[in-house]
């Protein structure tokens, strides 16, 4: 696929794996629909990406809430459409599964899967008018092994990679959808740099990764037509470490 031109909805597009992503695919060519919830990085990050010659409009709305639809009229109002969509967007709650509120867990499935459906559901109908289009979906590792300090996480990225291969099968041939298990690729705000790089250790590349590193596999699953309904690992090796 030639992402020049093409529009893409970004959530969580403003920040973290996110921002790095909407520049990747801003620096391809493509239009972009940055999703954010309450970042103050926003509007420094649209004027990066409009510095790179495309446009960009930025939307805030709640993605665990069908209410989300709003960043999607906003991309029929502004560009006509969607053709690309990355589920970013995510919580990283720790938790005990002896303490963890319904709330809690209510909240991070939210985030990290109901919203992700909504915005699939919503863009592939935007997609099958325009002809087809692709998905990504940015998991991690909890998906693939048990965090039992992050329960909620856990189960709700195992959903995520579940729900992958549901849409692709379901969307196809038209829309492609592919999902990435990150690692170690951008500290936890709430880490501290030694706990981040012992962390590190851990991979077979004995380094952390970077966003960039999820960004560029992203494009290649935008962009490689023979390809969906898979889960791609950018760790570094961590998970067979």
């Amino acid at each position: 696929m030639e992402l020049t031109g093409k529009v893409a909805v970004v959530t969580g597009g403003a920040h973290r794996v996110g921002k790095a992503i909407a520049l990747a695919l801003a620096g391809a060519g493509a239009h972009l629909v940055i999703h954010y919830h309450g970042s103050a990085e926003a509007d420094a990050t649209l004027a990066e990406i409009e510095a790179l010659g495309v446009r960009a409009i930025g939307v805030s709305a709640d993605l665990g809430d069908p209410a989300g639809a709003t960043v999607f009229e906003a991309a029929e109002r502004e560009f006509g459409g969607v053709d690309l969509l990355v589920n970013s967007a995510a919580s990283f709650q720790s938790g005990s599964v002896l303490t963890l509120s319904p709330e809690e867990w209510r909240d991070t499935l939210n985030i990290n899967l109901s919203g992700p459906f909504y915005c699939a559901q919503l863009a592939a109908r935007s997609m099958q008018a325009r002809g087809g289009g692709a998905i990504v979906n940015i998991a991690d590792l909890s998906g693939l092994q048990p965090w039992a300090k992050y329960p909620a996480h856990s189960v709700s990225k195992a959903g995520l990679l579940m729900l992958t291969k549901v849409l692709a099968k379901a969307l196809a041939p038209s829309i492609r959808v592919n999902a990435i298990a990150a690692g170690s690729v951008i500290k936890p705000p709430d880490w501290e740099e030694a706990r981040w790089q012992a962390s590190s250790q851990h991979t077979l590349l004995k380094r952390p990764g970077s966003g960039y590193d999820v960004a560029h596999a992203a494009l290649f699953l935008l962009q490689e037509d023979y390809i969906t309904g898979t889960t791609l690992l950018v760790d570094g090796g961590r998970s067979i470490a």
